[in-house]
């Protein structure tokens, strides 16, 4: 980021595209009830804030979201693009939601992948007529000035440009590992290898020549696609086969053009499982996320209506972040505290986030735990255990989805599920 620097206004020469429309099926019973994009980070955002932050505050102001599950617990919190300044009377924000009928089955109805997904998004790319593509996920943290990405990749003439960041060979083995030579140009990539080649993986943030995208989704299509028109034709729903970025479009544009890579500067984490999703709060927690640094570029979120959070008397506070309308009493350590949580005098919560409104009644013990908006844990109850290892493994977490209730005295196992409105 460079302070005072004032970005280009880029209003219909580039296209920018958020891609919020998945299930989010690994973060299980928290997306049950509601799209993962608009999970809670640090107590006071959500996770799309950080790419339509970084898009705004890099003057891209035609925005698209592409939304598919779970619509309604989305579009209340994105508010037209209101929050992030794109309501506008011409372009701006557009939320971009499944549609059947007027062409190709492969460009109709859910997405199977997010490649695919811009295959179905293709006529409305083509109508929009913009020369450049910038395509980003919601569920990551970062920060990202994308002006000069922007500038060096139209300069370029490359294809595609991939931001990429370096993260550790475990973490490369959950995500799109991309190889590259001594000048920075793809030269292919590993899709969720089990032994990495590198570190250096896809941040899920492209910037496309438009023509050149087109021409390789509608490629892959042919190839790819041969018999969806008669399926569809029978009643059933057309997959495209193009899934996602990495088993496709991004090798069919490697092999054919020019894709560069750009390294991302600062903080980027993939929250999209339950072990990350925890490892970023304790990133957080401690110090190592930068993205709410960069003066003159805010994280912009849509704040609820609370008061001051309360620390009362005798409580003990460690390490831990307190939401407006928080009110403790008890323990809390190396936690995120969401907004109007209830800690009682005598209960401990440690190494856990807990979303909004929920409440731990005097003597529960909750640890390494996730817990979905309006949990409670009863008088003496004890929710999961602390891990052995430094780095939260999926399988340790436990998850407690909204509305839940774990009654007095009852124990939940380290790593346990439960479903929306459980009653344990």
């Amino acid at each position: 980021m460079t302070p005072g620097r004032l970005p280009r206004i880029r209003r219909g020469d580039v296209l920018a595209l958020v891609q919020a429309g998945g299930e989010g099926s690994r973060m299980d019973v928290l997306t049950r009830e509601r799209a993962k994009p608009v999970l809670p980070y640090g107590g006071t955002h959500r996770l799309v804030d950080f790419v339509l932050s970084s898009f705004a505050n890099s003057g891209l102001v035609d925005v698209w979201v592409s939304v598919e599950y779970q619509v309604a617990s989305i579009d209340d919190y994105l508010s037209g693009g209101r929050p992030w300044s794109l309501d506008r009377n011409r372009g701006g924000f557009r939320r971009m939601v499944p549609q059947s009928g007027g062409g190709s089955p492969t460009e109709d109805e859910f997405a199977h992948g997010n490649a695919d997904l811009l295959l179905r998004m293709s006529r409305d790319l083509m109508h929009f007529g913009a020369e450049t593509l910038v395509v980003a996920s919601a569920d990551h943290v970062f920060a990202a000035d994308l002006d000069p990405v922007v500038e060096r990749h139209v300069e370029s003439g490359a294809d595609a440009t991939v931001l990429t960041s370096e993260v550790t060979k475990r973490e490369a083995s959950s995500n799109v590992v991309v190889l590259t030579d001594r000048a920075g140009q793809a030269t292919g990539v590993e899709v969720k290898p089990s032994r990495p080649s590198s570190g250096v993986v896809a941040t899920e943030i492209f910037v496309y020549r438009t023509e050149s995208l087109l021409e390789a989704l509608f490629e892959l299509r042919r190839e790819l696609g041969a018999g969806a028109d008669d399926e569809a034709a029978e009643g059933e729903s057309a997959d495209s086969g193009l899934g996602d970025f990495g088993e496709h479009l991004l090798p069919r544009l490697i092999s054919g053009g020019t894709v560069r890579t750009e390294p991302l500067s600062g903080y980027w984490r993939d929250l999209g499982r339950p072990g990350a999703y925890l490892n970023g709060h304790r990133d957080l927690i401690a110090g190592r996320v930068d993205v709410f640094d960069h003066e003159g570029y805010p994280v912009i979120s849509h704040w609820d209506d609370r008061p001051t959070a309360r620390l009362r008397a005798g409580c003990h506070v460690e390490d831990t972040l307190v939401s407006p309308g928080a009110d403790v009493s008890g323990e809390v350590v190396r936690s995120v505290i969401g907004p109007g949580v209830v800690v009682a005098k005598g209960a401990r919560v440690e190494d856990s986030v807990l979303f909004a409104d929920c409440r731990v009644e005097a003597g529960a013990h909750v640890f390494t735990t996730i817990a979905d908006d309006r949990s409670t844990f009863g008088r003496d109850s004890l929710v999961g255990e602390l891990p052995t290892s430094r780095i939260a493994r999926d399988e340790e977490v436990t998850l407690v989805g909204q509305d839940s209730s774990v009654g007095r005295r009852q124990h939940v196992a380290a790593g346990a599920r439960l479903e929306p409105g459980t009653t344990a």
